[in-house]
């Protein structure tokens, strides 16, 4: 397949306190969440300025993309919208189309199976294209999910062998350091319609079965027998809903014979707002009152191994190649390019037209 461009999507977020709530209404639109409530989660923004870092973290991104994509001889240019933010997905592909874009190649900056992290995104662009005018004109196909490349992989790896040496000449036992592997929490429901129904004997289905396989692959390589888990941060959901769990703070009270713990922020691709907020301040005021030696290691962001990840996962399928040939290191994977049908829906909100990966 031959492309015009690359889409890259995002969550997008407030870049100031006038932001902030229009923001969390667009976050929440549909759902009759009062102001009131949504200042409870404000706070969070506006102890940064009103300035959640995902925007210019994208636009980072971008650019590091656009330059490794002409460096490997792609004169593809790279378009950017989000889905709760300016610039949004409908402008982006309305100004694909005025420079002439028919065919794009879309990456969200999300690496599993769920409804918000892929399903979501095909929805939005599918509404953004028919908000557009430009869905007999315009055709978006989409990269497979990319937990299993080792480009992305790879950060998390340096992130953990780093971490772990740091605990160790601080003077921590290996037996006492614990790696906490920590993603997005999703309602159960939801978790169990992840992954085309390929993992209906693991709790969280494909969302949880692909970041277990990630986590293992990483300790595999940085450090063989540490003792580790993966837990979830972030729930946002009535309490009357169960959730992923155990809560990244509960793992943290949970924890014996232990002095050391290294967080790793193994569901998110840069250092945004629940990444410092959730676990760069409420994690580390946790494992502060409980007396724990804490690290936090970095996310993918625009280091060079995720970056060329990207490029190689447009040149995938530009150039057809089998699947076989594509670069995967865990024990799940690579991926579908084309996602099956009702895979990762949310029947809370009504079935909602999803762009599949090949037509619209």
């Amino acid at each position: 397949m031959s492309y015009d461009a690359v889409l890259l999507s995002g969550f997008g977020g407030p870049e100031g306190q006038e932001d902030v709530l229009p923001f969390l209404r667009n976050v929440t639109r549909g759902r009759g969440i009062p102001d009131e409530r949504l200042e409870e989660v404000a706070h969070h923004y506006r102890a940064f300025g009103g300035v959640s870092p995902i925007n210019e973290q994208n636009r980072d991104l971008k650019r590091a993309l656009q330059a490794a994509l002409t460096q490997a001889g792609l004169d593809i240019p790279v378009y950017w919208g989000n889905r709760n933010w300016a610039p949004y997905l409908d402008e982006a592909l309305e100004q694909a189309a005025k420079d002439g874009i028919r065919t794009m190649i879309a990456i969200p900056t999300s690496a599993y199976s769920s409804y918000s992290s892929c399903r979501q995104y095909r929805e939005d662009w599918a509404d953004a294209l028919e908000a557009s005018g430009l869905q007999t004109t315009l055709q978006i196909d989409k990269v497979r999910q990319f937990f299993s490349h080792p480009g992305f992989i790879q950060p998390f790896i340096d992130g953990v062998q780093s971490g772990v040496a740091a605990a160790m000449q601080a003077g921590h036992d290996r037996s006492a350091i614990e790696v906490l592997f920590s993603t997005h929490s999703i309602p159960i429901d939801d978790a169990a319609r992840s992954g085309a129904g390929l993992f209906t004997d693991v709790e969280g289905g494909g969302y949880a079965a692909q970041q277990l396989a990630v986590a293992a692959h990483v300790v595999a390589e940085a450090a063989p027998g540490i003792s580790w888990q993966l837990v979830y941060q972030s729930r946002s959901g009535p309490p009357s809903q169960p959730w992923l769990e155990p809560d990244i703070n509960d793992a943290l009270e949970a924890l014996e014979e232990r002095t050391a713990v290294l967080i790793v922020p193994l569901g998110f691709v840069s250092d945004h707002m629940e990444v410092m907020w959730d676990l760069d301040t409420e994690a580390r005021e946790t494992a502060a009152r409980l007396g724990l030696w804490f690290t936090r290691t970095p996310t993918p962001g625009t280091q060079p191994d995720f970056i060329d990840a990207l490029v190689d996962l447009v040149q995938e399928r530009i150039s057809g190649r089998p699947t076989g040939q594509r670069a995967n290191t865990t024990a799940i994977g690579p991926w579908f390019d084309v996602c099956r049908p009702g895979c990762c829906e949310n029947p809370r909100l009504g079935f909602k037209p999803a762009i599949a990966g090949l037509q619209p």
